[in-house]
């Protein structure tokens, strides 16, 4: 905790922490829906006449559209810039909310949850990738998490809106609605942030990078301007050549995988069934639905408080050992929860164990897969491919959140609930699994020394031979 406030305060002028604020929004934008919808449903299946099948295409049809939307944001961030893909995703996600909000029927509140999607989709891959590239070493894995954090809050906020217009007659209309202003805030906040400084160095605006590091790092003792300048000209010089295939190169191919893999595992452990349906998963407990949705503010602040605690500590506990000691937590708890579900005496007698098994599970996402999954995809690649190789685990990121999202209720009536919470609970040991094995740690090391140490030099021979 020490070391992440030390190195904000060194920063000098707070520009770095504001920008970085501002740039997690589009976290918000996500949180919120993930958040609003898990309310709404309680309410619009009724006006709209939703059965189960409808019920997982409104809450699924967003995670299409975000798996599009992250498909084109790695060009569009190399193309327009990451400030102007943020500011025409908050644009988009303006009319996405109050199409929904105006939605007559399934059909309509589906086309307009996917427009909502290429906005989320887009927004989550870039928001770690502007902040990374802004960030000094020491502090940047709890700045790229704020990008976790404003999702936490973004739920929480959801639910706190939900609460409110529970009882007010079409209140799901206002409550989709409101997903405009942080929408809106998004687009007047990125207006006021700069370029990040290693797309201006890719765009062969050098004297704009230097003067934007200059402003970033303040007062900050550490900061060498020169040196950060050289190292992100090395990396480009050395990623000059390479293009979409280079994913493949016999160097960069493992740390693919350790994208896709904590991508896919972070939804296979069943996080986003849980904030989608966590109302649902209440009123199972034999709850009424306005006492369930009380109790999911209880969820959000959970959320919330242990994102920040994660914040505090990346940067000086490492990002392995918070993924390792999360994802235990959150595998043994959903365990728990498929107990609780198969033992009808502790439904009977116990119900408020079911919640704290959420809180227990949602506190040990916040600390480790949640934001790590985010921090790490923004440090372990090249300059050169950075944007791509993002753009690919993020579409293997909402691509199974998709699948689990867009199955929950289906596996629930075919496996009954308590034998879904045990599939989420054996995911979770083959996720330990997989991080154990495969992801490194990046505490404290420069995005420079990082492609150095994990990478190397690619360096594809003029004839093609030894390209993987």
């Amino acid at each position: 905790m020490t070391s992440f406030i030390g190195g904000i305060r060194a920063s000098g002028n707070g520009l770095l922490v504001r920008i970085s604020i501002i740039a997690a929004i589009g976290g918000l934008l996500f949180g919120f829906d993930t958040g609003v919808i898990s309310g709404a449903l309680l309410y619009l299946k009724k006006d709209l006449s939703a059965g189960s099948l409808a019920q997982e295409w409104i809450v699924s049809v967003l995670l299409l559209g975000a798996v599009l939307g992250a498909a084109l944001s790695g060009w569009l961030a190399d193309k327009i810039s990451r400030k102007w893909t943020k500011v025409v995703s908050g644009a988009v996600y303006i009319v996405g909310a109050l199409g929904c909000a105006f939605a007559v029927s399934i059909p309509m509140l589906i086309g307009f949850r996917f427009v909502l999607g290429l906005s989320v989709g887009t927004a989550s891959f870039v928001a770690p990738l502007y902040i990374a590239e802004v960030s000094p070493p020491r502090v940047r894995g709890g700045l790229v998490s704020f990008n976790q954090l404003l999702i936490t809050i973004g739920i929480l906020l959801a639910y706190l809106v939900n609460f409110a217009f529970s009882s007010v007659e079409g209140g799901w209309r206002w409550m989709l609605a409101m997903g405009a202003i942080p929408g809106a805030a998004l687009v007047i906040g990125m207006l006021t942030v700069p370029h990040t400084p290693r797309w201006l160095m890719q765009q062969g605006r050098e004297d704009e990078a230097r003067e934007v590091l200059t402003r970033l790092r303040g007062r900050d003792p550490e900061a060498d301007i020169d040196r950060e300048i050289e190292d992100i000209k090395t990396a480009k010089r050395k990623e000059e050549s390479t293009s979409l295939r280079d994913l493949l190169h016999a160097n960069i191919r493992p740390l693919l995988w350790v994208g896709i893999g904590l991508a896919v595992f972070q939804q296979f452990v069943g996080i986003n069934t849980v904030i989608y349906y966590a109302p649902t998963i209440l009123s199972k407990t034999g709850l009424t639905n306005s006492a369930s949705i009380v109790q999911t503010v209880f969820v959000g602040v959970t959320n919330v408080v242990f994102t920040i605690v994660a914040v505090l500590l990346l940067d000086r506990v490492g990002r392995r050992r918070l993924l390792l000691i999360g994802t235990v937590g959150l595998t043994l708890s959903i365990i728990f929860l498929g107990i609780f579900f198969a033992s009808p005496g502790l439904q009977a007698g116990a119900s408020y164990l079911a919640l704290v098994a959420l809180l227990v599970y949602i506190a040990s996402f916040a600390v480790g897969l949640g934001p790590v999954f985010w921090l790490m995809i923004s440090e372990i690649y090249p300059l050169g491919i950075r944007s791509k190789a993002m753009s690919v685990a993020t579409i293997f990121n909402w691509g199974a959140n998709f699948l689990v999202a867009g199955t929950f209720l289906t596996l629930v009536s075919v496996i009954t609930t308590q034998g879904t919470f045990f599939l989420f609970g054996g995911l979770g040991i083959l996720a330990f699994l997989f991080f154990v094995w495969k992801v490194p740690e990046t505490k404290d090391k420069s995005l420079e020394q990082i492609q150095s140490e994990l990478v190397g030099e690619i360096a594809p021979p003029d004839d093609g031979s030894a390209r993987e």
